[in-house]
């Protein structure tokens, strides 16, 4: 059965797309922590991000390190901070999340809420950073 995430790469489920490529997509976490949590998949369905072929983990790392540069320059926090849990959805994917201190990338922590305007709006600060190859 294909992931949440395969069905948002094939266009099945709604998501706020801040980039994409032909191996990889990031879009905005519906749970975030922070304003402007983000996701990076492989558009190729693997569990386990170490299970990737060295191509796609080396692209998909190349395309976290853009948009993070983007996330600090449109979104207020000290750094990006990152995490790869990969428990929650069997695919793999890095998290991008702005934060002030450590205690910000704990997830237990409540998750935040922003109305589709407000993630939209994310959206396009984040993609108007980003080299034109990885707009969507």
């Amino acid at each position: 059965m294909a992931s949440i995430f395969s069905k948002i790469i094939a266009g099945e489920l709604p998501a706020h797309k801040v980039a994409e490529t032909n191996r990889a997509v990031a879009f905005l976490d519906i749970n975030p922590l922070h304003e402007g949590h983000l996701l990076v998949v492989p558009k190729q369905e693997v569990d386990k991000l170490f299970d990737l072929p060295e191509e796609d983990y080396l692209h998909l790392w190349q395309v976290a390190r853009a948009i993070a540069r983007a996330q600090e320059e449109v979104i207020s926090c000290q750094r990006v901070g990152v995490a790869v849990v990969g428990l929650e959805v069997p695919h793999a994917h890095i998290h991008l999340i702005p934060i002030h201190g450590v205690h910000d990338i704990d997830f237990s922590r409540p998750k935040l809420s922003f109305t589709s305007e407000q993630l939209a709006a994310t959206t396009q600060r984040i993609q108007a950073r980003l080299p034109e190859v990885l707009r969507p």
